[in-house]
């Protein structure tokens, strides 16, 4: 069964010629589109489709090279133009053999212009590269073609440019991801899991109560900070879950401190460790801000 085209779409407010050349120049498309690292013309041959080449960095050490044709252009009466595209790769660890494709660039009444892409390829790595096609690579491409698109609209309308763009998106996600891990590792292995003593004990230091209701209550701020690690993970609205942060860390700080006055002296303790949580929260409600997203594309047509 063929694999479904991948289509991306946005409204961008812009003058025709200048997303003409930052989606045509290949020093300005490098920046904003994720999916290359690199494109270099080739010299142009008389009455040829015009040759490049392109680079894809995935990792240190690790990076795709393949090789493209502008097969050709359209400029038609209404004002829209189309430039199609032949790619594709000879390196065997590629997951894209060869492929083709096409930019379109629609002018609208309200002067914006809709510029949309539609593209397919054939897979490489035989019949495993097919399963990781279609369960995570072309999910991901997909993904990674429609936060470029945001990324060149904000450039071009705010004048954001790409690499600050994609400074605060990448920031912005470290910082999520790590408060999910933090709150779902605390909640889970000293609370849940390990019912580790010294939880209780704080516990027992704040409220004169057995172990056993101690206990208790340590495995239900456990689930609570579970759901908590979980939030940051499927909770769109971010910037309230930094601002709640900001509220809590210093409550906790001070109810750890006032409970076990010895923990202020301890290593790693609940002062210097809820400190830099509170100011991870300050930065990361400072990039929560106007962060690129790809669901501000439409992905079918």
């Amino acid at each position: 069964m063929k694999s479904k085209p991948i289509y991306v779409e946005v409204p961008i407010e812009s003058e025709m010629n200048m997303l003409w050349d930052a989606t045509q120049t290949p020093k300005l498309h490098e920046q904003w589109d994720l999916r290359f690292s690199s494109i270099t013309y080739l010299p142009k041959k008389e009455n040829q489709p015009q040759e490049f080449t392109y680079k894809t960095t995935i990792g240190p050490g690790l990076s795709v090279e393949g090789w493209g044709k502008s097969v050709g252009s359209f400029h038609a009466k209404d004002g829209s133009k189309t430039s199609s595209l032949h790619f594709g790769t000879d390196q065997a660890s590629s997951l894209i053999r060869e492929g083709r494709g096409y930019w379109k660039y629609i002018p609208r009444s309200d002067s914006s212009i809709i510029f949309l892409t539609q593209y397919n390829y054939e897979p490489g790595l035989g019949r495993i590269g097919k399963l990781i096609d279609k369960f995570m690579f072309r999910p991901l491409i997909g993904w990674g073609t429609a936060l470029s698109f945001d990324v060149l609209k904000r450039w071009l309308e705010q004048g954001d440019t790409p690499s600050s763009q994609y400074l605060k998106f990448f920031s912005y996600w470290i910082i999520t991801l790590l408060f999910s891990f933090i709150w779902l590792y605390h909640g889970l292995v000293p609370k849940v899991i390990g019912m580790h003593p010294a939880e209780v004990g704080m516990v027992q230091s704040a409220v004169p109560i057995s172990y056993m209701q101690a206990s208790w209550v340590v495995l239900i701020a456990g689930i609570i900070e579970v759901l908590f690690g979980a939030a940051w993970l499927v909770y769109s609205k971010k910037r309230q879950l930094f601002q709640l942060q900001i509220i809590i860390f210093p409550l906790l700080t001070m109810g750890a401190i006032i409970a076990q006055p010895s923990s202020a002296v301890d290593p790693f303790n609940p002062l210097t460790f809820n400190l830099a949580l509170f100011i991870l929260s300050v930065v990361g409600l400072m990039f929560s801000k106007n962060v690129p997203t790809a669901k501000n594309c439409k992905r079918k047509r």
